[in-house]
């Protein structure tokens, strides 16, 4: 499974951005997907995760209420909206796949595929 994560830059506080993650490699609907974000010196954190069919989602307290996460079945895609953007948001960001038959988990350590990562910079 592959995963190519984009759609980072750099925004001002209180801006929205939107990234994307394209997947390949089969069976994308049947996968638990998720969004970390890591910081050089840090752990790389969990922000959020979606079941396969879209309808269950998770997000971290730090993010929750202003980041969405969303997925595209027909084509492959899952979404990260973040609005309201803080400095503290500030990171790259990875898109990371399950194995096929395990269910949603915050747990960095279960996730099995990742992509390559995204900066996503806030600041004014």
């Amino acid at each position: 499974v592959q995963l190519q994560a984009s759609g980072g830059g750099l925004v001002q506080p209180g801006c929205s951005l939107r990234l994307s993650c394209v997947t390949s490699g089969g069976a994308f609907s049947m996968r638990v997907l998720g969004w970390f974000r890591q910081n050089p010196g840090k752990e790389r954190e969990f922000v959020g995760c979606i079941s396969e069919d879209g309808t269950r989602t998770y997000y971290a307290d730090s993010v929750q209420g202003r980041f969405t996460i969303s997925r595209d079945n027909f084509k492959n895609t899952l979404y990260l909206q973040m609005n309201t953007l803080k400095p503290e948001d500030t990171a790259v960001y990875y898109c990371a796949a399950r194995r096929l038959g395990k269910g949603t988990t915050l747990s960095r350590e279960e996730y099995d595929y990742w992509g390559q990562g995204t900066q996503v910079t806030v600041s004014s």
